[in-house]
C-alpha cells in the first residue's frame, strides 16, 4: 500500500462547486477571454522529452458529480523544479483537483499527465509506483494519533523500504531536524500545537525523498506569523532538497512569499497562470480582484 493510500482519507470528501446558472455561465465566458492556454505554454516551452519541463499537465479536465460540475475544462501545467501556488476561493474545486493529481480520482474527460505519462491509462501497479513520487502535507498534518512523532515520520520508511531501524533512525532525525522538531519526537500529535503537527507532517512528506511535494492549505488554522514561518520553511526545504512543490491555498500573503509560478482557480477552471511577477501585475479582472483583495470586480459572494 502506498504512502498516498495510507493517508488519502485525510482529504475531505466534500464535492465542491455546483451547477452553473445562466449568470455564472456568462461570467465564465467572460473569463475565457483571459484563460490560460496550456498548449500555447507548451509551444513556448517545448519539451524535448515529455515531463522534462512540465512535471504535471492537466489537460481539459472535466469532473461532474450528479448535476454538480466541479472541474469545468481545467487545463494547467505544473513546471518542473519550481514552487507552484494554486490559488482560489473556497468551493472552486481545489480538493477535487488534488485527488486527480495523485490518481485518487479520474476525470470524466481530459487527462492528467505526470512526467509524461497519462494517469488514467496506468495499470494499478504503475499507478501505485506513480503515487510514490508524491509527498503530501495535509491541512492538519494527518498524523496517526496512536503514534508519537518519531513513529509517524518513520511510518513510510517502514512501509515502503527495507531499511534497517538504525538507517530509519538516522533519516527520521534528519527530517525532524529539518523542520525544527528535535526533542519532540516522543510526543504524540495531541500533545503539540497545530503548527508543530504541520511541521511533523512536512517531515513525513519528505522522508521518502519524493519528486513532487503537495501542500493542501498549509496555512489553514495558523495565525499570520506562524503562516509566514511555515512558508519560510517550505521555501528553505525546496532550496535544500529541490523537486516540484505544489501549494494549494487561498492565502495571498503565502502566494507572495513562496510562489514562483501561480495559477488562479475559479469555478473549476484555471483563469490565468504564469510567473509570480506577471500574475501580480495581471490585467485579468478576476486575477486583479482576487490577488488584490478588492471588493469591486467580477467575483461576488455566490
Amino acid at each position: 500500500m502506498s504512502n498516498i493510500d495510507e493517508t488519502s482519507l485525510a482529504l475531505e470528501d466534500e464535492v465542491e462547486g455546483a451547477g452553473f446558472d445562466p449568470k455564472t455561465r456568462e461570467v465564465l465566458d467572460q473569463a475565457a477571454e483571459y484563460s490560460y492556454d496550456l498548449h500555447s505554454g507548451q509551444d513556448t516551452f517545448r519539451e524535448e522529452r515529455p515531463g522534462d519541463f512540465w512535471s504535471i499537465n492537466v489537460d481539459n479536465v472535466h469532473k461532474t458529480f450528479g448535476t454538480n460540475s466541479v472541474l469545468n475544462g481545467l487545463s494547467l501545467g505544473i513546471p518542473e523544479g519550481m514552487i507552484t501556488v494554486i490559488l482560489g476561493p473556497s468551493g472552486t474545486g481545489k480538493s477535487v483537483l488534488i485527488k486527480h493529481l495523485i490518481g485518487l480520482m479520474f476525470p470524466d474527460e481530459g487527462e492528467i499527465i505526470v512526467h509524461g505519462e497519462s494517469v488514467s491509462k496506468m495499470r494499478m501497479s504503475k499507478l501505485l509506483e506513480m503515487r510514490r513520487k508524491f509527498g503530501i502535507l495535509f491541512q492538519d498534518g494527518a498524523l496517526f494519533g496512536s503514534m508519537n512523532l518519531y513513529d509517524n515520520v518513520a511510518f513510510p520508511l517502514r512501509q515502503h523500504t527495507d531499511l534497517s531501524e538504525a538507517q530509519i533512525h538516522d533519516i527520521v532525525f534528519e527530517r525532524l531536524a529539518d523542520v525544527g522538531l528535535i526533542g519532540a519526537e516522543t510526543r504524540g500529535p495531541a500533545e503539540i500545537s497545530g503548527g508543530m503537527r504541520k511541521r511533523a507532517g512536512f517531515a513525513r512528506a519528505l522522508v521518502l525523498e519524493p519528486e513532487i511535494v503537495m501542500f493542501d492549505e498549509p496555512d489553514s488554522g495558523l495565525d499570520p506569523v506562524r503562516t509566514a514561518l511555515l512558508c519560510g520553511l517550505i521555501k528553505e526545504m525546496h532550496t535544500r532538497h529541490g523537486g516540484t512543490y505544489i501549494v494549494i491555498t487561498h492565502d495571498i500573503a503565502s502566494a507572495r512569499q513562496i510562489g514562483e509560478y501561480i495559477a488562479v482557480l475559479w469555478k473549476g477552471r484555471i483563469v490565468e497562470a504564469g510567473g509570480a511577477s506577471t500574475m501580480f501585475d495581471s490585467q485579468n479582472p478576476f486575477v486583479r480582484q482576487f490577488l488584490g483583495r478588492r471588493v469591486e470586480g467580477p467575483l461576488g459572494m455566490e
